[in-house]
């Protein structure tokens, strides 16, 4: 079962079209992706992610594609449930639900779903070893296995002008996010996306584990890097959107094992 599970990763044509659920009518795909947001957002809070009310994780609505469902400003990560999520317009009116829209989360996430038709969630937050290493304003290099999922497939936004609140610098993400499944902004932190909320939020997770075993690596001496041939092989195995999705639902079962309230 493994080394079919290996073949279906590494050569699948078109990942995207094996993740199930792809032809859910969109009530019901609506509903799968406002779970899997809310499962993320509690991870993101398991993990420590949270800082203050910095972070925001969006997924593009199925049926209304100018809208993207996202985390209200000012509750937390570790308790955030299906009910408390708001959908949003490009426009930056909340359409449904109640709460507070961070306008950080306005200014990344809306250019970003606007710009890529093909980007259907996006997780950013102050994690951090990833806004320690986004001080070093660099890339990551591929150390390990898991970090190969990012050679060659992420980017630098250099310099830091401040919060994100002016259109002008979510256009650059957005821009730059287009080829890539992360980036790293320069003093700020980790940006990551994919084409379900469990691509999206996996690469996070081991973007920022990544972040962290570099700087160790580093701090305790000179690694050394994964030859090109074989990060590059390496990440058409462990970096393609199947494998995002796929990698991340072990951590949805617990999640919802442990609290099934998200749920609500």
């Amino acid at each position: 079962m493994a080394e079919a599970a290996n073949n279906i990763v590494m050569n699948s044509d078109n990942p995207e079209a094996m993740v199930p659920g792809a032809d859910r009518d969109p009530a019901t795909e609506r509903l799968v992706r406002k779970q899997r947001l809310a499962a993320a957002l509690r991870l993101f809070g398991k993990f420590g992610f949270d800082e203050g009310v910095a972070g925001h994780i969006t997924v593009r609505d199925p049926e209304h594609l100018d809208q993207f469902w996202v985390n209200p400003m000012g509750r937390s990560f570790k308790q955030m449930c299906v009910s408390d999520l708001l959908r949003v317009d490009h426009e930056g009116n909340v359409v449904e639900g109640d709460g507070l829209l961070n306008g950080a989360a306005f200014t990344i996430h809306s250019r970003i779903h606007m710009a890529n038709p093909h980007i259907t969630a996006a997780a950013h937050s102050h994690s951090l070893y990833g806004k320690a290493f986004a001080s070093l304003g660099r890339k990551l290099e591929p150390l390990t296995q898991d970090a190969c999922a990012f050679y060659e497939d992420h980017a630098v936004l250099e310099s830091f002008t401040g919060v994100v609140l002016d259109s002008g610098e979510g256009d650059r993400i957005a821009e730059l996010v287009n080829h890539h499944k992360a980036l790293i902004l320069q003093n700020h932190g980790l940006l990551t996306v994919g084409a379900s909320v469990d691509e999206a939020a996996w690469w996070y997770i081991t973007m920022e584990r990544s972040c962290q075993a570099q700087l160790l690596a580093e701090a305790a001496g000179t690694p050394k890097p994964i030859p090109h041939e074989y990060a590059v092989k390496t990440r058409e195995t462990v970096g393609s959107a199947l494998a995002g999705w796929f990698s991340f639902q072990p951590l949805y079962d617990v999640i919802v094992a442990e609290q099934p309230d998200l749920l609500d």
